[in-house]
């Protein structure tokens, strides 16, 4: 397929479209519904997202109708519902590919419904939990009815890094796949820390976060893109605007990222970043919204979530670069 030079893993001949209205090829993931938050196994081809199945549901059930952890190819084949009540978000592969871990409001379904895009009414009881790649053989990993997501895995399989809100306040923690040696990483006063994922050395995160003092003053809310060592050390910021600089994803050179910003019009985009330093590259052409990027371990596709519909991210399905 066509790439981008900056990546050392792509090929060069599609230097040119980088900077120009044309966008790489893609396509969207067929016989899949409505899906976010798409991210593949370490094969690079089996994909885990969230995702739309309302016959999954009793209709007239409480939280009914919300999106559900599920598996399947990006060519949309052998598709597989891991959970099937509740709401879930946030799910990742382990490197060995025989396990996932994801979040689930499944076990407090008395709790408020809430809202996974406002931090004000994240949803309470989100809970983490470790399955199979059949969703057989859970394992409960958090229960304190916090809001506990925004989870994945370090590549040697040795750290479960998530957000957890604490009385408004979110901080990034870590634990062991078996739930023991909890420690939380971020102890800062006014940043809400979210979206970690490790960078290929297993001690590196990279994460977002935007400044409790300025949720719902400022708009479209400033958000800077940082990495962390996992013990809570050397926190780096990596963009230096005032733009919502969101949904961070490293890529396996250990270098680059792959993120969203808003331009004009309310138009969110892809941008690819170095963390040596640079001018981001744009990714993306839409009008409406594309963002959830995620790049594959061998380097050569990156998942997103583009809006279909006419609504600012209605119609949203996951696509294939």
């Amino acid at each position: 397929m066509a790439s981008i030079a900056v990546f050392s893993f792509w090929p060069i001949e599609a230097t040119a479209t980088a900077h120009s209205p044309t966008q790489l090829p893609i396509w969207q993931i067929p016989n899949v519904s409505e899906s976010a938050e798409a991210y593949y196994a370490p094969d690079s081809v089996h994909v885990i997202a969230q995702v739309q199945d309302l016959s999954a549901q009793d209709p007239g059930a409480r939280k009914a109708g919300g999106a559900l952890t599920h598996t399947f190819t990006d060519q949309g084949e052998h598709i597989k519902r891991i959970n099937d009540h509740g709401q879930d978000a946030c799910s990742y592969f382990f490197p060995d590919q025989q396990q996932l871990v994801w979040t689930s409001t499944k076990d407090n379904m008395d709790m408020p419904l809430g809202n996974w895009s406002d931090q004000d009414e994240y949803p309470q009881g989100a809970e983490l939990y470790i399955s199979d790649l059949n969703g057989d053989n859970i394992r409960r990993l958090t229960d304190n009815q916090y809001y506990e997501a925004e989870v994945s895995v370090s590549p040697d399989g040795q750290w479960v890094v998530f957000s957890r809100q604490i009385d408004g306040k979110i901080d990034l923690w870590r634990m062991r796949p078996d739930g023991s040696d909890e420690q939380r990483i971020t102890f800062t006063d006014d940043w809400q820390e979210g979206a970690p994922f490790y960078l290929p050395d297993s001690e590196t995160i990279m994460m977002r976060a935007w400044k409790r003092s300025e949720y719902g003053k400022v708009r479209p809310t400033p958000m800077t893109v940082f990495t962390i060592k996992h013990d809570g050390t050397e926190l780096t910021p990596r963009t230096f605007d005032r733009d919502m600089n969101w949904a961070p994803y490293p890529a396996p050179d250990g270098r680059h990222y792959v993120f969203v910003r808003i331009i004009e019009n309310n138009n969110w985009e892809v941008f690819l970043g170095d963390l040596a330093g640079g001018e981001p590259v744009r990714l993306t052409y839409n009008d409406s919204f594309d963002g959830f990027p995620a790049l594959s371990p061998d380097g050569t596709k990156m998942l997103f979530a583009r809006s279909t519909g006419e609504r600012f991210m209605s119609g949203l399905y996951t696509f294939v670069m």
